[in-house]
């Protein structure tokens, strides 16, 4: 488990040891995994922007609760470049193999995670004061 974990963090920062693998793929196979890590990232970004606008611009919601809130977007979005560049990884090394793409529920999570922020913001935007 440790081995394999340490093998992926690896290809993070050393793309060369994925040519290891297998055979090069049809490039179109590597650029489209290129592109979803990409919109991983968009995403990324886009909850780390997420929980700075909220820190500074709900001003009405309750300094503590919002930066909870900000603390949860911005912990959502560092997590998601770090997934996005794991799958990123493990895509590229099952394309060079054959193998099936890896399946994840991270999808799943992130979704969730989203509408519940939503609903903390919303709620609190609504709470009677």
């Amino acid at each position: 488990m440790i081995g394999r974990a340490r093998d992926t963090v690896r290809g993070w920062f050393s793309p060369q040891l994925l040519r290891e693998e297998g055979p090069t793929p049809d490039f179109r196979f590597s650029l489209a995994n290129e592109r979803t890590f990409l919109a991983w990232l968009r995403t990324a970004l886009a909850l780390l922007a997420g929980g700075i606008a909220v820190q500074q611009f709900l001003t009405e919601i309750p300094q503590g609760f919002r930066t909870a809130v900000a603390l949860l977007l911005l912990a959502g979005g560092a997590l998601c470049a770090v997934r996005g560049v794991n799958h990123w990884v493990r895509t590229e090394r099952a394309i060079r193999r054959g193998d099936d793409l890896p399946l994840s529920r991270f999808p799943a999570f992130l979704a969730l995670g989203t509408v519940l922020t939503a609903l903390l913001v919303i709620g609190a935007l609504l709470w009677p004061r």
